[in-house]
């Protein structure tokens, strides 16, 4: 069993090149990062074809409700969704 740190050894500052060299044993590798690039991507284009889609199909509905919501603001909140997980998906590849 190997011998405990004394606290004097645990208070030094730890080396610029071991916290580096720690940090990159447990960096994501390739594989993760395609595939969490792919799903956030994905989901990004599957919100934005789907919600034009009901947009489109419930025209009507949404203009005679009265809402104060009309379709600028929710075509407005599907790009800004569809977008933004776009984004995290171009972020994650890229970072």
């Amino acid at each position: 069993m190997p011998s405990q740190p004394s606290v004097a050894q645990l208070q030094q500052p730890a080396e610029v090149k071991d916290a580096l060299a720690l940090q990159q044993q447990h960096y994501d590798c390739t594989p993760c990062r395609l595939m969490g690039s792919a799903v956030f991507t994905g989901m990004g284009i599957y919100s934005y074809a789907s919600g034009m889609r009901q947009l489109r199909e419930r025209n009507v509905e949404i203009m005679r409700s009265g809402s104060r919501f009309g379709l600028g603001a929710r075509k407005g909140a599907i790009y800004v969704l569809s977008g933004s997980l776009v984004g995290l998906g171009v972020y994650r590849l890229t970072n």
